[in-house]
């Protein structure tokens, strides 16, 4: 054994290396990013490499790293890659779990060949997204197991046996995550050398074409599966009852990392079942509640494991938790709301706090909300919509997912919606329908081909009368700079969805070309159709390490 200090994210993506993983598949979205980044740089695609053990990774170049253009494909393609018998990664953050939602819960039905981890990572507290939703009702949805690590030595030694239970179950696995545990560092010692990647072995099953005759077939087989599943989950090292002393009251079930939090508390007489695996351990519940008075349940994101425990306990039995009150209903678990909750719940007061603490801000320190970089290409872009709406009042600008996102705040405050990836286009096109003119959609490059294609598509069949910003940094510039799918190849795939070439523009965001931008935009805001301007410059960020990188070199 050997150890490393790594994030979660990192103790992850070393977990499936050495489970023998052939290919990881994903999107980038914040807090999952850095999983694919790692593997990526470990098998030399990308910028720097890691020393992952004596097993040389990058020599037998088999694992497939690159990103896909959302994060239905990248489901799609490890569910392929899982039928050529294969071991697969695919990650995702919560609300990309929304996306690859249709293969999602049909690779349930269809069950898999080689091992397949769906890697969900949640946000709550919203620190980069737009809800706080709970990735295990997904797997619950779907009737699949789910792993969910409370420190990082678990994140990587969970991903084997995650990889091993799908290949036992034929089903696919999900593992969830939170930021907090994704984005923390802590020592995890890792085995040596990794497993050998599964032998090719196409799957010849009927089951994988789901008419209604095989689905309805898989589904009862899935059913029959669900006992498997809970046994192993009854069973798992994962999951344990621990004391902490004297004559319990209290017992508390805690789930993932909710369950440091616990631990770090100081909290005396309880009884706490620790679960890190699903489905719920059933019987371990029941044996829990018939030792104590009481249940308090910690878990961090929605209060799922609650609900299901008020339905195995019945209406009678005391169950405190999220939904009661007696932790705060939205955001983040930690240490100090955890701890008063004990506090209250042993004393009998559950809800006589309803201001739980916060992280106490910094004296006499000034608040700095995030703002589009200095140099920012987007800049120029929103400069001139800021011009055109000033003088046209009635003008709607819908926004997208991304960096450019924070043209909404000030100085700018130029877009009027930011609700999903490739909204924008669609709002638009809906808004125009109303009859709102000018309307406006602004969306980057790597929103435009994860989900912002079949809007314009759409609006081109129905020759909507909007007007598209494509702003192109060449990069996905808000996670950190990775490949954007459609890099030099938007004015292609603009003429070949339908955009009529004169209404097609590619223009320097610079504030030398202002006067050009905005002659540009005026004249295609009235054209009674679709037209598309795409305003091309590299992101500043990207730009700046390509020059450090070329002065190391």
């Amino acid at each position: 054994m050997d150890k490393r200090l790594l994030l979660g994210d990192e103790a992850i993506a070393l977990g499936a290396l050495h489970a023998g993983l052939s290919g990881v598949y994903a999107y980038p979205g914040t807090p999952s990013t850095e999983i694919t980044e790692f593997i990526q740089n470990a098998t030399g695609y990308g910028k720097e490499t890691y020393v992952i053990c004596d097993h040389e990774l990058k020599a037998n170049g088999k694992i497939h790293s690159r990103w896909c253009s959302n994060e239905k494909t990248a489901m799609e393609a490890a569910l392929g890659m899982s039928y050529a018998g294969k071991r697969a990664l695919v990650c995702m953050k919560h609300v990309g779990m929304n996306v690859c939602a249709d293969a999602f819960v049909n690779s349930a039905i269809t069950g898999v060949n080689g091992g397949l981890v769906v890697l969900a990572a949640d946000d709550p507290s919203m620190h980069s997204s737009q809800n706080e939703q709970d990735s295990r009702f997904y797997a619950k949805f779907a009737m699949i197991p789910v792993f969910e690590p409370s420190n990082q030595q678990e994140a990587y030694n969970m991903m084997e046996d995650a990889f091993n239970l799908s290949e036992s179950l034929k089903l696919p696995v999900m593992m969830r995550v939170v930021t907090r545990l994704a984005h923390s560092r802590a020592n995890v010692e890792v085995k040596s050398e990794a497993r050998e990647e599964n032998a090719l072995n196409p799957d010849s099953g009927r089951h994988w074409v789901l008419l209604p005759a095989i689905a309805r077939k898989n589904y009862v087989s899935l059913l029959d599966k669900q006992k498997d599943m809970v046994a192993a989950s009854e069973t798992s090292k994962y999951n344990n009852i621990s004391s902490l002393g004297g004559k319990a009251k209290l017992g508390v079930i805690t789930c993932g990392i909710g369950y440091n939090y616990v631990m770090e508390s100081g909290v005396q007489d309880a009884e706490i079942l620790k679960i890190s695996q699903y489905p719920l351990p059933e019987q371990q519940i029941k044996y829990l509640a018939e030792r104590v008075e009481k249940i308090l349940v910690v878990e961090d994101g929605q209060p799922v494991v609650e609900e299901l425990v008020h339905g195995i306990l019945g209406a009678d039995y005391a169950v405190e938790g999220r939904l009661s009150g007696a932790l705060p209903r939205t955001g983040e678990l930690n240490p100090d709301n955890v701890a008063l909750a004990l506090k209250n719940v042993q004393s009998g007061n559950a809800q006589a706090d309803t201001d739980f603490p916060t992280a106490n801000s910094p004296i006499n320190v000034v608040g700095r909300p995030p703002a589009l970089c200095q140099g920012c290409g987007h800049r120029d872009v929103y400069t001139a919509i800021k011009d055109l709406v000033t003088e046209i009042p009635s003008a709607r600008v819908f926004g997208d997912i991304g960096c450019y996102t924070l043209g909404a705040l000030p100085p700018f405050q130029a877009i009027t919606s930011c609700v999903d990836m490739g909204a924008s286009i669609t709002m638009a096109k809906g808004a125009a329908d109303a009859g709102v003119w000018p309307a406006i959609a602004v969306i980057g490059d790597s929103t435009f081909t994860h989900s912002g294609m079949t809007g314009l598509l759409d609006a081109i069949n129905d020759r909507a009368n909007i007007t598209v910003i494509i702003s192109d940094n060449l990069t996905t510039g808000m996670t950190g700079g990775q490949d954007s799918q459609g890099t030099n190849r938007f004015e292609q795939i603009c003429l070949g969805l339908g955009v009529e070439p004169e209404h097609l523009h590619v223009v320097v965001p610079l504030p030398k070309n202002m006067d050009e931008i905005k002659k540009v935009l005026h004249d295609e805001i009235n054209y009674k159709g679709v037209s598309v301007i795409i305003p091309r410059r590299e992101c500043i960020q990207t730009h700046a390490r390509k020059l450090r990188q070329a002065k190391s070199k």
